[in-house]
């Protein structure tokens, strides 16, 4: 049947239902096919804490967003152009965030009277005519898969589980989407299982067919695939590419790579990531709590092992005697601190750039540790390639910041040559006549590193202060202000060693915005629009907090105001404030939900029409 087919520069589609309707496979699947075929593709998971919310509550819906297009794609996009919702409360939630004229698929045995009154709606807005200014697409996809399914035999609760494989196959007709690679990784899945499989397989291409078929779906759309660096390109979660950097790191540094961690949210897949990795010698502790993950990792380090430890904020906050300790043994080590919603145990599966105080002044004593920031998913393996060469260089612990947005949200990644890295080999103490454990490299202040069991090498740190050069106990009151300092001038002497901040705009004048991890997207975005508009604002983007490029300081000097926005309470802008001594304007959220691009320009517009603002 002839269709109509319009071509489109940039779409939203949000996949709407129970945490058990499979919404985030469904969304992972669309997501990796639409990369695959070349579009620039950013995502958001977006589900409740609770493992298996109440089956149709408000609260129980789980979601998954992709913005995928044919240019640079840098946000999960501000408005819903596709909702695709299973159940009412789905359609609650999400439709204030639908596009008018915006697409609503809605699978209507989802609308039945326990769902409309779960969802709070009177009446079934299905309907009613509340939705007329969308297109509304009924489909009853439980009764479909009953009668496609019907000759297979298996159970009626496998039967419903097809309906989200249903819903990705209309969708991958409306965008003119590819089968074959969801086609293969069902054949892999349940390669065990020939019944579901077929199912599946059936529920897929009914979906397919549904679209191509019927009179009423005369529109498909098309996304042309974006004009990005050449290169091999594969989609990657942040908390995989911090798994492949760490693997990398630990292979251009010709090291053992050791990970000590604790399961904790949003955090845990790098550990399940590293874990599949044991063919390049990883060794893998899922350790009994965060102080055992962390000190496990401190050992490993120890014994000469590029060494690891994940976490987020409640995480992060056990790990802190620990990271003392790594600061006075002056030994390597990456701690990736995947960042949540706080308090306390806060929002679990919700994104806040909560824990950059902690990270900066979580210690008692002077105990410096250089900390790092990711702006994507695709940078965080950057970033930890540049974390794990920080801390063998000079010999540190150092936190890199992630957060759940960038860590299990998605986006392109171009697959460098292992020629593109840096060089991180290091050289181990091994001439008993040189050797003393506090002997420092005059250019770094790192200290030597021996690898315990090195003929004539026999040398003890630990917890206590250490003479400077010997490494013998000391409890000299001058000695231990001299270990202070060069431990902190070691970390300030890496501003040296890290690029200067870049400034995109107006290199002087009136707004600098100044942003730092995954704000990346939606800053850039609203930076970019009020550009093209003719406003005079300029941005930068800080990747190095601790310490921070030696630029910076001159860069705020040339501007009359600096704004600052963060998914917190403003923890940058103090940072900035009191180091530079500059009144610092905040653009804030702490809603557990990325910025939206829009937010961000209408802040920033309200700025440069109020020029006074201080």
């Amino acid at each position: 049947m002839s269709k109509k087919v319009e071509h489109l520069d940039k779409v939203t589609i949000r996949f709407a239902g129970d945490s058990g309707d499979g919404m985030q496979l469904v969304g992972t699947q669309f997501s990796n096919t639409a990369g695959t075929v070349g579009n620039s593709v950013n995502t958001f998971p977006d589900y409740p804490s609770e493992i298996r919310a109440p089956e149709g509550t408000l609260y129980g819906v789980s979601a998954y967003q992709i913005h995928f297009g044919s240019k640079k794609v840098n946000t999960i996009g501000d408005k819903i152009d596709v909702l695709v919702c299973m159940n009412a409360s789905s359609l609650k939630v999400n439709l204030p965030n639908v596009r008018e004229k915006g697409i609503i698929i809605a699978n209507t045995a989802g609308f039945g009277e326990k769902n409309l009154k779960l969802a709070k709606y009177e009446t079934n807005p299905l309907d009613n005519g509340s939705l007329s200014k969308y297109q509304l697409i009924k489909i009853n996809m439980s009764e479909m898969m009953k009668q496609e399914l019907a000759d297979l035999g298996i159970s009626p609760k496998a039967v419903e589980r097809t309906k989200n494989i249903f819903a990705l196959g209309f969708v991958y007709w409306l965008f003119n989407r590819p089968l074959d690679l969801t086609e293969k990784w069902l054949k892999e899945k349940f390669a065990n299982k020939p019944q579901i499989l077929e199912a599946n397989l059936r529920a897929l291409r009914a979906g397919y067919n549904y679209g191509a078929t019927r009179q009423e779906m005369i529109v498909q759309y098309n996304v042309h695939h974006a004009d990005l660096p050449k290169g091999t390109y594969r989609n990657i979660t942040g908390n995989e590419a911090c798994a492949i950097g760490l693997v990398a790191a630990a292979t251009k540094a010709k090291l053992p790579l050791f990970l000590g961690s604790y399961p904790i949210t949003p955090a845990t897949e790098i550990l399940h990531f590293i874990s599949g990795y044991k063919q390049f010698g990883v060794k893998v502790l899922q350790a009994e709590d965060e102080i055992a993950g962390i000190c496990s990792a401190i050992g490993a380090s120890y014994g000469g092992y590029l060494a690891a430890t994940t976490t987020s904020g409640p995480g992060l906050s056990l790990k802190v005697e620990a990271l003392g300790l790594a600061v006075i043994l002056e030994l390597p080590l990456v701690v990736i601190d995947v960042q949540r919603a706080g308090p306390s145990t806060g929002l679990p599966t919700k994104p806040e750039q909560s824990d950059l105080n902690i990270a900066y002044y979580g210690r008692h004593g002077e105990a410096p540790i250089p900390i790092v920031a990711a702006s994507g998913a695709a940078d965080c393996f950057a970033m930890t390639i540049e974390a794990a060469r920080i801390a063998l260089k000079y010999m540190t612990p150092v936190i890199l910041l992630s957060d759940g947005y960038m860590a299990q949200g998605t986006e392109p990644w171009r697959i460098p040559d292992m020629n593109e890295l840096p060089d991180l080999t290091v050289n181990f103490a091994t001439d008993p006549e040189t050797f003393k454990p506090y002997r420092r490299d005059p250019s770094t202040l790192a200290r030597m590193w021996a690898v315990p069991g090195t003929p004539n090498l026999e040398h003890r740190i630990g917890g206590l202060e250490k003479e400077d050069i010997t490494g013998l106990v000391s409890h000299d009151p001058l000695n231990h202000q001299k270990m202070v300092e060069l431990r902190q001038k070691k970390i300030d002497g890496i501003a040296n060693d890290i690029p200067l901040a870049e400034v995109e705009g107006e290199q002087s004048g009136d707004l600098l915005v100044v942003a730092w991890g995954s704000v990346y997207g939606p800053v850039k975005t609203a930076f970019d629009e009020l550009r093209e508009q003719g406003h005079k604002i300029s941005y930068t983007h800080l990747k190095y907090i601790r310490p921070f490029p030696k630029n910076l300081g001159d860069i705020l000097s040339r501007f009359e105001r600096i704004v600052v926005p963060e998914m917190n309470m403003g923890q940058l802008a103090d940072l900035l404030q009191s180091k530079f001594l500059r009144p610092v304007l905040r653009i804030n959220k702490i809603q557990g939900m990325p910025f939206k691009a829009k937010e961000i320009e209408i802040k920033l517009l309200e700025l440069l029409n109020n020029k006074g603002d201080k």
